[in-house]
């Protein structure tokens, strides 16, 4: 049966959408911009070739002198026209907005650090691709963690995905090893292809982290005489939910209660400092969650 929503329900639920689009669309920007500063201050400059489109773009920029944010834009638009049957009417929404913000700022920011170089020749150059690959990797970690897209090789991958059993991942390896192997015919250098592998190994980690990082949660499972009083503690001053279950100690044969506790990771020792001061002897075992999804979570996306 149908929920039949009021109209200030209706009022209500659309103000929250719109106020999370909002968020969404600033930090979906804000990504765009880290991604944006560590390209044009450290990898542009040390002619690294990562990969996914934005490394094609510089591979056209290295070549031919062609701006790399119009390229970038060009190329994931030909791209989308190509797979708009295979991608989704949101998807390709998003897609179009990212990609012009990433090609705008790429392309606007490349003559500041031209100007104004953040690198100087000599330095480091495995140092500035580490960073480089940070930043980038931080950057798509906040964009994808808001539902956006910057499309690149996602769309040739979806593409691919329709016409061959190829598999995710390994459609994406392909992809960029062939755009980041590419180099090789411009610059004769087996350097340049390590570099490329290790900016995309790092921003890849990176982008990982952030994405799951923030999630990561921790479950408790706690067998102790005291369990009220934890239980208690945790549920008034940590504002967490506690779950209570009957069970039975098979050794002795005697009836226990097993508390679950979620918490985010951060607030772990705090559980763990409540039960120690309430029951020492407690039995904790204490598990890590990709994520937690619901009330007091994340939002299922």
């Amino acid at each position: 049966m149908e929920y039949n929503y009021s109209e200030e329900e209706k009022a209500q639920r659309k103000k929250i959408k719109r106020k999370q689009m909002v968020k969404d669309y600033f930090f979906i920007t804000f990504g765009i911009l880290l991604y944006a500063v560590g390209f044009n201050a450290f990898i542009l400059p040390e002619k690294v070739v990562m990969g996914g489109m934005t490394g094609a773009s510089s591979l056209l920029y290295y070549a031919f002198g062609l701006p790399p944010g119009i390229m970038l834009w060009f190329m994931n638009v030909a791209l989308l026209i190509l797979a708009y049957k295979a991608l989704s009417k949101q998807f390709v929404i998003r897609t179009v907005i990212g990609v012009t913000i990433i090609s705008f700022f790429i392309d606007a920011l490349r003559p500041v650090f031209m100007t104004h170089p953040v690198i100087t020749a000599g330095e480091d150059k495995f140092m500035h691709v580490l960073i480089g690959g940070m930043l980038s990797g931080a950057g798509l970690g906040i964009v994808f963690s808001h539902n956006g897209s910057t499309g690149g090789t996602d769309i040739l991958v979806a593409l691919l995905g329709k016409y061959t059993r190829m598999s995710f991942g390994r459609a994406m390896q392909m992809i960029d090893m062939l755009i980041i192997s590419s180099s090789y015919f411009l610059f004769h250098s087996m350097e340049t292809i390590v570099y490329g592998l290790c900016f995309t190994f790092v921003a890849a980690y990176v982008c990982d982290y952030i994405i799951n990082g923030t999630r990561q949660t921790v479950q408790f499972l706690i067998i102790s005489k005291k369990y009220d009083e934890i239980a208690d503690i945790v549920n008034k001053r940590m504002h967490r939910g506690v779950t209570v279950i009957q069970g039975t100690g098979w050794y002795k044969k005697s009836d226990v209660k097993l508390l679950i506790i979620l918490t985010r990771k951060y607030e772990s020792q705090e559980v763990f400092n409540t039960i120690k001061r309430i029951d020492p002897n407690a039995m904790v075992s204490q598990s890590f969650c990709q994520g937690v999804f619901g009330e007091g979570f994340d939002k299922i996306k």
